[in-house]
């Protein structure tokens, strides 16, 4: 959803076909074979209502499936995930030592490590697996003395000491952002993967001469499963009230 929103502000006149399965959260607790199963399930759907673009708008899934979906579907359509974008960011500004904070799907992959030391051999990476900002955040535990705590118990870690810059390499994360950065201090830069993912977006669509000349209003929000509480978690990461449809895609 944040995503999703940050490309509705950066592409107006672009449609936005989103689907959420919330049927399977939470993927950072899921195996990578789920996750691939899942995100082709997806992808099929998100085709046949014609999209010439999916963006992957999930560090678990763009970890996982990425490299699967755009094999898989070769030819048919543009994929965009949120880890390259967000590496690229991150390595042009020649930082020593990166800490990277994901879920646990994301960061038993090891692919930011791996993606971060191909762009800039010799880089110290620091990596930790932070599964209770996930649930935290989606049950609006932020800017209060528990979300304190708990991102000084994270951040607080020997591993970051040090370090110049830190990833937050979940989409969650973005809304955690400011509290991030008051704890750390203007001397750590902390990327996200909302602008950067947008400006990529952008840049392809461009570049295959896909971008719409005219403003449409006609977005769609699909969810595995629907319930009521998710409808209010979707306005603390979409900003704006939206209208739910259930649309179960699962055999």
């Amino acid at each position: 959803m944040t995503v999703a929103n940050a490309i509705t502000k950066h592409l107006p006149s672009e449609e936005i076909i989103y689907f959420g399965d919330t049927a399977h959260l939470p993927y950072g607790e899921k195996s990578a074979d789920a996750i691939r199963y899942y995100s082709i399930t997806i992808s099929k759907f998100l085709l046949e209502k014609g999209c010439k673009m999916i963006v992957i708008a999930c560090n678990s899934a763009s970890s996982a499936a990425y490299d699967v979906l755009v094999d898989f579907f070769s030819g048919q359509t543009l994929f965009v995930n949120v880890v390259d974008p967000l590496v690229d960011a991150a390595t042009k500004e020649g930082y020593d030592k990166v800490g990277v904070i994901a879920t646990k799907a994301t960061i038993n992959t090891s692919i930011y490590r791996r993606k971060l030391l191909e762009k800039q051999p010799g880089l110290h990476v620091a990596s930790l697996a932070t599964p209770l900002l996930v649930p935290m955040i989606e049950e609006g535990y932020f800017q209060n003395n528990i979300s304190r705590a708990i991102i000084e118990d994270y951040l607080g870690r020997v591993d970051f000491e040090n370090m110049n810059a830190l990833l937050l390499a979940c989409t969650h994360y973005p809304l955690i952002r400011k509290e991030i950065e008051t704890y750390l201090g203007e001397k750590v830069r902390v990327f996200d993967s909302i602008d950067v993912v947008s400006a990529r977006v952008h840049q392809l669509l461009r570049q295959h001469n896909l971008l719409n000349d005219q403003r449409r209003n006609a977005h769609q929000f699909y969810v595995s499963d629907y319930t009521e509480s998710f409808e209010e978690t979707t306005r603390i990461f979409y900003e704006e009230n939206i209208e739910l449809e259930h649309c179960s895609i699962w055999k």
